[in-house]
């Protein structure tokens, strides 16, 4: 969480997350430019400042290709979620790599030109009615300058700045920046020679993304459509048996209108609140109580179970609703409380709790 707007908040996850990043950057490179003559042709023919610079184009396409995977693959199978824990340093790295890439093109292509590097890249190419020959370069400056964009505002104060719902809208354009690099790739590498690495990384990559996002959304629409059972009384709903929940998880029920809830078990006690966290609209239902607070498992933002606010400093909150246990079954009313009401959780009777396994040597 941040309130006071620090550059970054190291702690160790981030540092581990950054350093396989870094290290896999530099692998990456050092693999292409001495490993990729001795088995590509395409590589072995041209020279070095060439090979730099595509060595850094496919990067940026592959880090892009992952960036974009993270987010389907966590929704299908939660092992992927640690991978969204960092996606934005994950982000900030491609524009790097990216930019890296145009400045070696720059620097080889034009500086003999005698116009200024940009204005050489503008106006060299004006075949606009060939495909063959249409300025392919434009894209790649497209998609260059929008993960530039993605990468100066990725910084929570961008996202309270901005409000949630516009910093999400100008970061889907993400999806634009993929679409310009691969019409970047197709209309100038790909025509320009055979490379099928390259061919596999690009066509290879959106087959796959489009599978990713088709199967997660497909799974979403489900949930959403799956609002849980009414209860006897109404407007209350069933959400799940009182087993199903792991001491410190929750399940996750769905009101007529769609609203997913959260029904988190800690310490004895049920709490029910949003499955929307305050910050990305993280599912916090996959997170866990760590250290009393519900923990949202994207970014690792924090909530009282008692009234659903984010322990000072942090000003961040989300609904809470009321619960309550009929046998051993677990009802909501679906009816969201104010924000910041405070509601003590449900204490769960003695009976229904799990046994206490017995310490070795006690029985």
């Amino acid at each position: 969480m941040s309130v006071s707007y620090k550059p970054v908040i190291w702690n160790r996850s981030k540092m581990i997350y950054d350093g396989v990043l870094l290290a896999g950057i530099a692998i990456y490179i050092l693999i292409f430019l001495k490993v990729g003559p001795v088995l590509s042709p395409a590589l072995r023919d041209v020279d070095l400042p060439t090979q730099r610079m595509r060595a850094f184009g496919s990067l940026a396409l592959l880090m892009l290709t992952i960036v974009l995977a993270i987010g389907p693959l966590a929704r299908i199978d939660t092992r992927f979620i640690p991978l969204l824990y960092n996606r934005r340093h994950f982000g900030v790295m491609t524009a790097i790599v990216a930019a890296t890439h145009a400045y070696y093109v720059l620097g080889w292509y034009f500086s003999y030109s005698p116009t200024p590097q940009l204005t050489a890249l503008f106006t060299s190419n004006t075949s606009f009615t060939s495909v063959a020959g249409f300025p392919f370069e434009l894209f790649g400056v497209f998609a260059l300058i929008i993960l530039a964009v993605l990468a100066v505002t990725s910084h929570d104060f961008w996202l309270s700045f901005l409000t949630p719902p516009l910093w999400k809208a100008i970061h889907m354009s993400v999806y634009l920046a993929y679409a310009s690099i691969i019409l970047h790739v197709a209309l100038g590498a790909l025509l320009d020679r055979r490379d099928l690495a390259l061919g596999f990384l690009s066509l290879g990559g959106l087959t796959l993304l489009c599978v990713l996002h088709l199967m997660a959304g497909r799974r979403e629409t489900a949930s959403d459509h799956a609002a849980s059972a009414k209860a006897p009384e109404e407007p209350w709903i069933v959400v799940g048996d009182l087993s199903e929940i792991a001491e410190g998880r929750a399940i996750i029920g769905a009101s007529p209108g769609g609203e997913r809830i959260a029904v988190f078990r800690s310490k004895g006690g049920l709490s029910a609140v949003s499955n929307v966290c305050s910050h990305q609209n993280g599912p916090i239902g996959e997170g866990k109580v760590v250290l009393g607070f519900i923990t949202c498992p994207w970014h690792g933002y924090q909530y009282r179970p008692e009234d659903g606010c984010s322990p000072p400093p942090f000003r961040e909150r989300i609904r809470k609703y009321r619960v309550r246990l009929q046998g051993s079954t677990v009802v909501v009313d679906p009816q969201p409380l104010p924000l910041g009401t405070k509601l003590d959780p449900v204490a769960i009777p003695a009976e229904l709790l799990p046994p206490t396994p017995k310490k070795e040597g006690t029985a």
